[in-house]
């Protein structure tokens, strides 16, 4: 704050930086300058938000202090900069045009759910937006997706083909109106028009820019059980009626996504109420202007197909987010499956062309409309944990946003791992991270991922010095990343893990990092992926891991939880195994030769094995399945009993474990009983290995620790024996947010820290 002397006049120069943009930041500013006599100006800028303001000193005090209370709800401050000026003499306070400068850090704002008042406008008859598909004002709707370049303003965005009309344009000018500077700002005379196409082609049914015709026809084709085709915010929908099992089916076969859990797009919130267990902070997370999936329990009041969730104990629920979807679900306000617009391993189609070529042996009807959309961003995966959000997909409504670091960083390109990919950039104190771009087994997920690599290049006119990767010799992130022409960087897959949550965090001292997965490229070169590491001064040291056995097939072994169960039992001495799993005597063979028998450290097989020992599932049909139903058999027990899982020389051994599930088997125990012991022996395993290091921070990391009742227990225990415990909030767990580890180390290492 400024200093106070007396009634002099003084002027200050206020530049914020983050998602400062597109929120109706502006005309806040321009509103309060005159409502407290302030004279100046404010502009875009490729920094953030830039402001002069002139005034006395008591005028400035109240200014400044009003900027930080009672600013846009949609806006992210992460650093305020304030220099005091010479009084320039302005009369008046103005917003001038938008600058742009040598490095862009400003924040481009992520997609926002529709706001309360574009809600009301679409079913006000007395309003010209009535039934239009692309209201929006500066409190809501597409950013991320329609912004070409920065700083945001409608001519460096997709909307610069559609010339607003004088109405609009009125709007637009208008620092009084709530569309003041609304970039995609258009209505039904000058903005983009909606229309039908049937598929397999058939002749393309045009509808009238307010009719309710394009809704009701695909409503009545949701009904009948057919595959709609939405055009949305970021690339297309798959949507079908989430209360029949043949029309879930029917898309499962054409999409090629034969058991992976559905999310559901409700009405309503009362509708949601009506299906799941809601608590407030989960609402909270339903209604929030991100909008993401959220992972919810069923209730079991409510019926949907039992084919939309499978085997998952949770059902991904989001509520609609913009005026397409609430006007679709007004003629057919039922649930609704909603998934990306591709086949499986594909990316989404976000273009009509693409949509009509790779959509069009699988969807009946499509919604289009001809708004560009600059660039695919999924919808976000969200789970309460130990009451706050955490990210599973971190994409629409959350992806660009940085993550402050509070230090300089060199211009670092972080491209992330082979599955779940994200890509990040390193910008000052900022790191910049991409949306989901997914897992990269085919050529045209490759493609999307360079694609997302040049993106947010050019966006931020980035020039990486170095690229920071995976050290897996055969992931196509790393493949890349050797192949670019830059240094490169090889960052260990579980550091990045327990790298990117301190990043987050703001963690400075010393802590115990557990990273706990499925697969990573140990610095030995086995799998490993049961990891604890003492981190400090930047140091990793790995002071204990998960006892390695062997994996049978490799990588058919991720497939097939019963090849760890056949390495498990047998380095556990099975002489008494109470299961018998066809082809086992080759595996056998296998692993007494050490043929195709990779070791591993992972928790995540070792979660395989116990699956498949106690007769859990046997195959995971999608990655985590295993996992997934042995947490849901876990929930319906409360038990403080557990396995015996020791920890010797920082090594955990699973050996008394195994043999004692096999006694729990033969005693004919439930799945759940054998689970929540399972669970609670890594629980202490946990703390066992916490005592014995002795820092009292402790990092969670990993796709393991998507397990809600491993985090939640976890947390608690330590918590009671005094340790702060961490977790995931910006970025996910799971390998969606080891590019922001993978720049963090990167870049400390090109620092010499």
């Amino acid at each position: 704050m400024i200093a106070t002397t007396d009634s002099k006049i003084d002027r200050v120069r206020i530049t914020l930086r983050g998602a400062v943009q597109g929120v109706g930041f502006r005309p806040f500013v321009y509103r309060l300058a005159g409502q407290l006599g302030i004279r100046g100006w404010v502009r875009n800028s490729s920094e953030g938000l830039v402001i002069e303001a002139e005034g006395d000193e008591a005028q400035l005090h109240r200014f400044l202090a009003r900027l930080e209370s009672d600013r846009p709800a949609a806006a992210v401050v992460i650093q305020t900069q304030t220099t005091r000026l010479n009084p320039a003499g302005d009369e008046r306070f103005e917003i001038i045009a938008s600058t742009a400068s040598a490095q862009k850090v400003t924040s481009i704002l992520p997609d926002l759910a529709t706001c309360k008042d574009c809600l009301a406008e679409l079913t006000d008859h007395s309003n010209p937006r009535i039934h239009y598909a692309f209201t929006n004002c500066t409190h809501c709707g597409p950013r991320f997706t329609i912004v070409e370049d920065i700083p945001y303003d409608r001519t460096r965005t997709t909307m610069r083909g559609f010339t607003m009309c004088a109405e609009c344009e009125r709007e637009y000018n208008d620092p009084e109106d709530r569309r003041f500077h609304a970039q995609p700002n258009a209505c039904p005379r000058c903005g983009p028009r909606l229309w039908l196409e049937h598929s397999k082609g058939s002749a393309e049914a045009r509808s009238g820019m307010l009719s309710r015709e394009p809704f009701s026809e695909a409503a009545q084709v949701l009904r009948q059980g057919g595959i709609v085709a939405l055009k949305g915010i970021g690339g297309f929908q798959l949507l079908v009626d989430a209360r029949e099992p043949r029309a879930v089916e029917r898309l499962r076969k054409r999409k090629r996504r034969e058991a992976k859990p559905l999310a559901v797009m409700m009405p309503s919130l009362e509708m949601v109420r009506r299906y799941c267990e809601v608590s407030p902070d989960e609402q909270r997370l339903l209604e929030s202007p991100a909008a993401p999936i959220v992972l919810l329990k069923p209730n079991g009041a409510g019926k949907l197909a039992d084919n939309v969730a499978g085997v998952s104990p949770y059902l991904g629920v989001m509520l609609p987010y913009s005026p397409l979807h609430y006007l679709l679900l007004s003629e057919f306000p039922f649930p609704v499956v909603a998934t990306s617009g591709n086949s499986t391993e594909e990316p989404i189609a976000i273009s009509n062309d693409e949509a009509r070529a790779r959509l069009g042996e699988i969807a009946d009807l499509f919604v289009m409309h001809d708004r560009p959309i600059a660039r695919p961003c999924d919808d976000s995966v969200v789970r309460l944990v130990r009451g706050r959000g955490s990210v599973i997909r971190r994409a629409r409504g959350y992806a660009p946003l940085p993550v402050f670091v509070g230090k300089s960083l060199p211009p670092v390109l972080a491209v992330g791992g082979h599955l779940k990919n994200t890509i990040a950039i390193a910008i000052g104190q900022q790191v910049f991270l991409s949306q989901h771009v997914g897992d990269l087994d085919t050529l045209e997920a490759r493609a999307a991922f360079e694609r997302a690599i040049e993106d947010m290049c050019r966006l931020y006119d980035f020039e990486p010095r170095l690229v920071a990767c995976d050290l897996h010799p055969d992931y196509a992130s790393t493949l890349w990343a050797q192949a670019c022409g830059l240094p490169v960087v090889g960052v260990q897959h579980h550091h990045a893990h327990v790298a990117a949550c301190a990043a987050e965090q703001g963690i400075k001292d010393a802590y115990l990092g557990v990273s706990w997965d499925g697969t990573g490229y140990g610095l030995d070169g086995t799998i490993w992926g049961g990891e604890f590491f003492l981190v400090q001064g930047g140091r990793f040291e790995r002071v204990a891991h998960l006892r390695p056995f062997r994996l049978p097939g490799g990588e058919a072994a991720v497939r097939e939880c019963w090849r760890s169960a056949v390495s498990l039992l047998r380095e556990a001495g099975g002489s008494a195994w109470p299961v018998q799993f066809p082809g086992e005597g080759i595996l056998q063979r296998m692993l007494e030769r050490g043929v195709n028998s990779p070791w591993t450290t992972s928790v995540g097989r070792l979660f395989d094995g116990i699956a498949a020992i106690a007769g859990v599932v046997r195959t995971n049909l999608f990655e985590g399945q295993a996992a997934m139903q042995l947490e849901q058999t876990t929930n319906s027990f409360v038990t403080n009993r557990s396995y015996t899982l020791t920890s010797n020389s920082g090594v955990g051994d699973w050996g008394s474990l195994i043999e004692e599930v096999c006694r729990d088997m033969k005693r004919r125990e439930s799945p759940g009983l054998i689970s929540a012991k399972f669970h609670n022996a890594l629980v202490d395993w946990i703390l066992a290995v916490a005592e014995q290091v002795g820092v009292h921070q402790v990092i969670l990391s990993g796709g393991v620790f998507q397990n809600g009742y491993l985090v939640g227990r976890s947390a608690a225990r330590l918590e009671e024996r005094g340790y702060r415990v961490y977790t995931h909030r910006q970025v996910p767990p799971n390998d969606g947010g080891i590019a922001l580890g993978q720049a963090i180390l990167a870049a400390s290492r090109e620092q010499g820290a």
